[in-house]
Order: C-alpha cells, then sequence, then structure tokens
C-alpha cells in the first residue's frame, strides 16, 4: 500500500480541461518517486495514498493545488538581441538559470523587433489538470 517512506512506480498520463493530453509515460519505465518526499506535487501524493499495486485512479487537481494560477507580474520585458534568432517566436521554450544556478525552461510570450516578453510561469499554470494513474509497484 502507498505510504510515507514508499518507493512508489507509476504510469500516468496527464490532461488538460479540453481533454489535450500533455503528457505521459505509457509505453515506458514507471516514473519513480519516494512517497511523500516532495518529488511529485503534493496533492497528487495525498491522492495516491492507500492505493495498492496495480490499481489505477483518476485525480483532477485544480491550478492551486497543481502549477497555481498565472501570474501576471511573472512576464518580463528583455531586449530581443539576447535571444536567439531561432527561438525568437511566440511558444518557443527557452532554458535560463538563475542567481542560484537552477535550471528551468520560460516561454516566450510576444516579440517584436526590439523587445520580448518572457513567461516565466509553469507551462500548466492556471489549468485544472486531470491525471490517470496506475500503480506499478510499491517497496
Amino acid at each position: 500500500m502507498i505510504e510515507k517512506g514508499k518507493q512508489v512506480g507509476i504510469e500516468y498520463s496527464v490532461y488538460l480541461e479540453d481533454g489535450m493530453k500533455v503528457d505521459s509515460n505509457e509505453g515506458e519505465n514507471p516514473l519513480m518517486f519516494l512517497q511523500g518526499s516532495g518529488q511529485i506535487l503534493p496533492a497528487l501524493g495525498e491522492a495516491l495514498n492507500g492505493m495498492e499495486e496495480g490499481q489505477s485512479k483518476k485525480v483532477e487537481l485544480p491550478p492551486e493545488k497543481a502549477y497555481g494560477y498565472v501570474d501576471p507580474e511573472a512576464f518580463k520585458e528583455v531586449d530581443s538581441a539576447v535571444i536567439p534568432d531561432n527561438l525568437r517566436y511566440k511558444g518557443a521554450l527557452l532554458g535560463v538559470q538563475d542567481q542560484n544556478g537552477e535550471q528551468y525552461l520560460v516561454r516566450v510570450h510576444e516579440v517584436s523587433d526590439d523587445k520580448t516578453v518572457i513567461d516565466f510561469n509553469h507551462p500548466l499554470a492556471g489549468h485544472t489538470l486531470t491525471f490517470d494513474i496506475k500503480v506499478i509497484s510499491i517497496k
């Protein structure tokens, strides 16, 4: 049974409100995590507590329990010259590094000749997500 401290392997698919699949590991290796360690969304971990190997479940997480709401303060304007030419289009994903050396992806929101607006929100911010989960292993 899934409980804090157990090593868990799951197969999953994630869907947006309109049914569009945005992520999945079906047919691949299971996602492995230590339950209760913060390696997956806390609300998802809570929903998995008590499940047994072989069980499946749908879990719906509203934005506040998933990646939060879109923060208007997370849009930053930069000089377009700092964006590589081949990534100067709406929707392009850029790898950036913060002052602590952490790396993450940001999205190009808007492009003009001299300025580009970068969206630092998580790409799934503002969305209710539905997870289809199957428990593969529990150790």
